[in-house]
């Protein structure tokens, strides 16, 4: 059963068959097996918010899969995001395992290949995004998928019971303070990905540290229409060709970057309910964008739709 915006659809398969629909329904196509002939049980609590779904689970034994010929029945890409709340979970992708237990949390990415095994009842949260919404490179986060990320330790003992109390006030979370909530959970969890991927390089690239701090001024700079590379380059007393150099190791250009980082803060704006009351055009000079129609059509470009339009239709 899908849901609209601001409902909370409540699902409970009353068998094994009904289940295998109700997941691939409730996120994307997915293969659904499981071993002995006890009795299922499963049920969806699912609220969601515009561009993300948070998904409550209670379900017995059973494997999801992701293959590649599921994923070659979908068109846009995801991350998932899973909480264990109960019970525990085995989640392999890219050549990792982690083994998930209560306050453990993991990350997927529904464009490869994965495999979510339980042996026995749980409970878990499942939050489906887009991408885009978490503030790091694509592959940055792809080293971090089927990664344990522990509940009890580090940014973790803060983060989890965030996610944890989410999963237990679904019913309260609607409008503008859920779709804001839904917003600060991905922050706190992109805070857990940055240091995580942080802490793993500290012995690698010495360049990544500086690539870091760039993105980070990037982000607090964004609403500066002069904000360029020979700016950013300045700010770190680099050139402008070591810069360039820089983002080019990345797979992508300093340009191309601060585009994309101001076109994802436009795109935020445009779904908040807070920000109805402003023109696109005000937003997208809010970003940095000072031609109106300039991005109009960047916008269009890299995301389907006219920001008119585009308001227009998740507002719908």
């Amino acid at each position: 059963m899908r849901s609209t915006a601001d409902d909370l659809a409540v699902s409970v398969a009353s068998s094994f068959d009904e289940w295998q629909d109700l997941v691939s329904r409730s996120f994307v196509s997915l293969g659904v097996t499981r071993d002995g002939s006890r009795r299922f049980r499963g049920g969806i609590r699912r609220r969601v918010l515009t561009d993300v779904s948070l998904c409550e689970i209670t379900a017995s034994s059973h494997t999801v899969r992701r293959t590649a010929t599921l994923i070659g029945r979908d068109d846009a890409a995801f991350f998932k995001l899973s909480l264990q709340l109960s019970g525990t979970g085995l989640l392999v992708q890219d050549g990792r395992e982690a083994v998930l237990s209560p306050g453990d949390l993991a990350i997927y990415d529904t464009s490869r290949p994965y495999t979510l095994t339980h042996d026995d009842d749980f409970r878990s949260l499942i939050v489906m995004f887009p991408r885009t919404l978490i503030d790091l490179p694509v592959d940055a986060v792809g080293q971090l998928t089927a990664v344990r990320m522990p509940g009890n330790t580090g940014l973790g003992r803060v983060i989890s019971p965030f996610l944890v109390q989410l999963a237990q006030n679904l019913d309260q979370f609607s409008g503008t303070s859920g779709l804001r909530l839904a917003h600060n959970a991905l922050d706190l969890v992109t805070t857990m990905f940055a240091d995580e991927l942080g802490t793993a390089r500290q012995a690698g690239n010495p360049n990544q540290t500086l690539v870091d701090r760039i993105r980070d001024y990037i982000d607090a700079n964004l609403g500066d229409p002069d904000l360029c590379p020979a700016k950013v380059a300045a700010a770190h007393f680099i050139s402008t060709r070591h810069l360039h150099n820089l983002f080019r190791a990345e797979g992508t250009t300093i340009a191309a970057w601060i585009r994309s980082r101001r076109l994802e803060r436009c795109r935020r704006d445009l779904l908040d309910p807070l920000h109805c009351h402003r023109s696109v055009a005000a937003l997208a000079a809010r970003w940095g964008f000072l031609d109106a129609a300039h991005f109009s059509r960047i916008f269009k470009a890299a995301f389907g739709f006219s920001p008119s339009a585009y308001r227009q239709r998740r507002a719908a």
